[in-house]
């Protein structure tokens, strides 16, 4: 009935910054920008007159990833709500790294929050294997991960 994941989509303030951020800082390739507007539009997003700038970006060209859909409504306001691991929704998106050390560092140069340094896991008995994780901060405050599994 369901096949793949398609997308990943995070609702941002300004659609210009968190493209400059999963673009330039994470390195994400940016694949485009739609304009979504019109009866279909509305109807989609149950809202009247209804704007949104969309962009995708992806860190794979494989075509079973699936990109980061970036949506900005247009003149509608936006609640902030602090993201919260502990609360129920989309808790984070996690990204993979080859090199999670070097990564977490230009993350740090780059001044993003990031929610600890790199953490070690062993769920081998789990049938899991190990990998080194932390979380941390894109602009608006949501909530992303980054893994490398390790062997």
């Amino acid at each position: 009935m369901i096949g793949r994941i398609y997308h990943v989509g995070l609702t941002v303030s300004d659609l210009d910054r968190s493209v400059a951020f999963y673009r330039d800082v994470l390195g994400l390739e940016y694949q485009g920008e739609i304009l979504m507007e019109g009866k279909e539009t509305d109807a989609l997003f149950c809202r009247e007159n209804c704007t949104a700038r969309v962009a995708y970006l992806n860190g794979s060209q494989a075509v079973d990833a699936p990109p980061i859909e970036l949506i900005q409504f247009v003149g509608s306001e936006i609640v902030r709500a602090q993201p919260n691991l502990f609360t129920t929704s989309i808790s984070e998106v996690c990204l993979q790294t080859d090199d999670i050390d070097s990564t977490y560092q230009h993350l740090i140069d780059h001044g993003v929050r990031c929610l600890s340094e790199p953490q070690y896991f062993d769920f081998s008995e789990q049938g899991f294997g190990k990998s080194k994780a932390i979380y941390f901060l894109d602009p608006d405050g949501i909530v992303l991960e980054l893994m490398q599994p390790l062997l």
